[in-house]
């Protein structure tokens, strides 16, 4: 990493030289190399703060520190003050960003090329807000309008790869620029996360590991890679390594909520006893229970009367009972009979589970409306969930909306690193497709 072996990160901050892009990134770099220079420009904006002669230009030295030791809302105050500049400018763009105000974002993106400062660099910027503002369309339209060297860059490559993921394009392609991107430079945050998170997506937690491991390496950190690379971490039971993580997030950002219900959850996992093997039971029970019926060979009057009732996967029939298939039309004795043995094959039985069923489940299919039988049919993916909740969707073998409205927030939080942070989370998405988990 590069790194000026004079540079003084103190001096830098307190005194009146020269301060510009390259004086940030020597901040930058400096912090990455050694985190404990964090406590230093801490100190050294302390003592900033406290200076009595701020004139306009020095605001945007203070400015850009405290975005640096991420007090966002405080930098727009200051930088708010200063002369109006294209580094005031852009500082104030990013802080606004962070905080999610995308327009104002924009904005000062757009002031900043016209005061001066790197034309590339602010569209970028806007391109980047526009695309987490909802608009990737017309984020594309701003990459698109690049041309030249900047193409080559690891930023617009990343960029463009977020948008054209954004936009439903080809996972292929996505792929294809983040690699580009790291290419480039194997250090750039964003494309890392981007390339990490689309390992994670596909189950190669390894190399997402080690992805947000170098990804984390730079300062300010991505955010998103600290807090999934403390999930892996949990996963492997290292829960002193993911504390770090999500430490290092509240460093930051101390009212991160989700950062501190994680931490708390880390720190009280310590003295839990997980019985693994009971686990990979579960697991390889959840997974037989997650076989779909048309892997057997039954008759064309059994598989339809299953079609009909909605039942798919051996878990669907053994939480129905012997009088509910009876119940169907045309579904008869020698239908049962083979459902019977077919169970028989894989140690199950009908009604196993029956315990387990949402008293939803008891109304046919057919009295369902068609929208309803496609709702609850969608794929759990839709519910874009995090990386910790989705984990456990896969440990219990959840894969439709259906799968999971059958079961009870004590279900879930049964599963390893399932906790109540990621229970509200899988309400709140089910909520807003106005639906609730059972017995709620």
């Amino acid at each position: 990493m590069p790194q000026t072996a004079d540079f003084d990160l103190k001096q830098a901050v307190l005194m009146n030289d020269t301060f510009g892009p390259r004086e940030v990134r020597q901040m930058q770099d400096a912090i990455a190399h050694d985190f404990s220079q964090y406590a230093v420009l801490r100190d050294a904006v302390a003592e900033l703060q406290h200076r009595e002669d701020h004139t306009p230009a020095s605001r945007v030295r203070f400015g850009v520190c405290l975005y640096l030791l991420g007090r966002y809302y405080r930098a727009i105050e200051v930088l708010g003050e200063a002369d109006g500049g294209a580094m005031a400018r852009y500082y104030l763009a990013k802080c606004h960003f962070v905080r999610q105000e995308y327009p104002q974002a924009v904005e000062n993106y757009v002031a900043a090329a016209k005061a001066g400062y790197d034309a590339g660099a602010c569209a970028l910027g806007q391109a980047e807000a526009l695309r987490c503002g909802g608009d990737a369309a017309a984020a594309l339209g701003v990459l698109d309008s690049l041309s030249g060297a900047i193409e080559q860059t690891a930023e617009y490559l990343a960029q463009r790869a977020a948008t054209v993921s954004a936009l439903g394009g080809n996972p292929k392609e996505v792929i294809a620029l983040y690699e580009r991107a790291v290419d480039v430079d194997r250090d750039h945050p964003g494309a890392l996360f981007g390339l990490a998170l689309e390992n994670d997506r596909y189950g190669n937690d390894d190399t997402a590991m080690e992805l947000y491991d170098r990804a984390v390496s730079r300062f300010p950190a991505n955010i998103g890679s600290l807090m999934n690379l403390g999930l892996l971490y949990e996963d492997r039971e290292q829960y002193d390594k993911a504390a770090q993580c999500y430490r290092r997030v509240l460093d930051v950002y101390p009212d991160h909520l989700r950062a501190q219900l994680y931490y708390k959850d880390t720190e009280a996992s310590h003295g839990q006893y997980y019985d693994e093997d009971a686990a990979k039971k579960r697991d390889r029970m959840g997974q037989v229970l997650n076989i779909p019926v048309t892997d057997f060979e039954l008759s064309v009057r059994s598989r339809n009367c299953l079609q009909k009732m909605g039942i798919m996967t051996l878990g669907d029939l053994c939480r129905s009972t012997e009088q509910e298939l009876l119940a169907s039309k045309n579904f008869g004795e020698t239908s049962l009979v083979e459902i019977k043995e077919m169970l028989a094959t894989k140690g199950l039985r009908l009604g196993q589970y029956a315990q387990e069923r949402q008293v939803a489940e008891l109304v046919e299919p057919e009295m369902l409306s068609p929208d309803e039988q496609a709702q609850l049919s969608r794929p759990i993916s839709e519910l874009n969930l995090s990386v910790r909740a989705r984990k456990c969707m896969t440990r219990l073998g959840i894969n439709t909306l259906a799968d999971l409205v059958r079961r009870t927030g004590d279900d879930l939080l049964e599963c390893k690193n399932f906790g109540v942070t990621s229970l509200n989370e899988v309400r709140e998405k089910l909520t807003s497709l106005g639906l609730k988990l059972r017995g709620e």
